[in-house]
């Protein structure tokens, strides 16, 4: 069984970040990662091979209690954003997939709720989404818009005279839509042409699920594409702070951090994966971890892993203090991902031919990571964002 991050050196933390953790938040991430490891990672590269989703990972994970750890609350402390990071950090370490399914719900739906629904909505709705009572995700890509999402996103909303609004559209790439209650349906108002966002029911009349076959990456996770054609939501299923794009801007910032934690953690998975098989594999008479073109190459893995881990900490703990900076969240995304790229690279290579199967899980995350380094903004989206605020010139078209 793998050690959980517990202040003391390890193999994916070589400076020790994880000290900044109390008592109670390392015996939180100590009994998510004994559930990971007994619970949920036996079946992950079966269902990753097949393209299927494991259903027995989904009630382990929600009686942890992650939203709202039972730990913490015994002795009276917070949910500081560290913990959430470290949290995101040890589900990525496990499994891109697990972590990007978990967030569907406890990160990218949950932010939606929080950040955009008005005072009231968040007390009714908040409770709901860490019992899981409610379930839901974050609907804001498009077919034909993605990075340029901002001034493109054609889902349309139009204001009935009861009040009610009329949703026409499509959106795609929506992870764990198929169980969700409901989706936080990004639209631009007709009569404004400003964006607004709507919880819509997944078995809502006129909203059609399809799900996106033949995919070389994130294989487990169950990703749809959704038709919205003339679908009725009243005007308390709007989330009453989201009227801008801007206010839209609020929930990515958050999300690019998130992401950059995964993007972390699943270096921290590479790594160790491919530190397991050289102690592991003989070639020459002696384990090919004591040859020096691999220890160059495992080094080079935790320069990235430890870069990468010393970011998100930094960028956690200003965004916990109220500093809030578009720059500051793309950066981290940025860098992270492509440091993660090149991690699960060497991870593979050091395997050998061993490592582009699933036995020894580097080529589940030398896979996933294609998709980490597109989603939440692209590198080169996350570059321009970067660009603008520290030449004060904007390249976006």
């Amino acid at each position: 069984m793998r050690e959980p991050v517990t202040g003391t050196v390890t193999p994916s933390d070589l400076y020790g970040f994880a000290e900044r953790l109390t008592e109670a938040e390392r015996s939180v991430l100590s009994e998510l990662v004994t559930v990971l490891d007994e619970q949920v990672k036996p079946h992950l590269n079966e269902h990753w091979d097949a393209a299927t989703f494991p259903d027995e990972i989904r009630q382990p994970l929600r009686d942890l209690k992650l939203m709202d750890p039972p730990a913490l609350k015994a002795v009276g402390e917070p949910i500081r954003d560290i913990l959430t990071g470290f949290r995101n950090f040890e589900l990525a370490r496990t499994d891109l997939n697990v972590c990007t399914y978990f967030n569907a719900q406890a990160g990218l739906f949950r932010t939606a709720v929080r950040l955009g629904g008005s005072a009231e909505q968040v007390a009714q709705l908040d409770p709901k989404i860490v019992d899981y009572s409610l379930t839901g995700v974050f609907a804001l890509t498009e077919p034909d818009h993605g990075s340029d999402v901002a001034g493109g996103l054609a889902t349309s909303a139009r204001r009935q005279q009861d009040g009610s609004w009329l949703i026409n559209g499509a959106k795609r790439w929506i992870g764990g839509a198929f169980e969700s209650d409901v989706m936080a349906t990004f639209a631009r108002d007709e009569a404004d042409g400003e964006v607004k966002c709507f919880l819509v029911p997944r078995e809502a009349e006129g909203v059609t699920l399809e799900l996106i076959r033949n995919k070389a990456s994130l294989r487990i996770m169950q990703n749809a594409h959704i038709t919205y054609t003339d679908v009725r939501v009243e005007e308390t299923d709007r989330l009453q702070g989201i009227n801008s794009f801007k206010d839209v801007s609020r929930c990515l910032r958050s999300m690019r951090s998130d992401v950059a934690w995964m993007a972390t953690g699943a270096q921290a998975g590479a790594f160790e994966a491919a530190l397991r098989y050289v102690r592991s594999r003989e070639q020459f008479g002696r384990p090919i971890a004591g040859f020096q073109l691999i220890q160059e190459k495992l080094a080079t893995m935790l320069g990235n892993l430890t870069a990468s881990l010393g970011m998100v900490v930094q960028l956690t703990e200003q965004q916990a203090a109220g500093t809030y900076r578009d720059e500051n969240s793309a950066l981290a995304k940025m860098f992270t991902a492509l440091r993660l790229r090149e991690t699960v690279a060497l991870a593979r290579e050091v395997c050998g031919g061993n490592g582009i199967t699933l036995d020894t899980d580097v080529a589940r995350f030398h896979a996933d990571a294609e998709a980490v380094y597109s989603y939440e903004g692209t590198h080169e989206v996350n570059a321009l964002i970067v660009g603008r605020a520290v030449t004060g010139v904007g390249a976006f078209v």
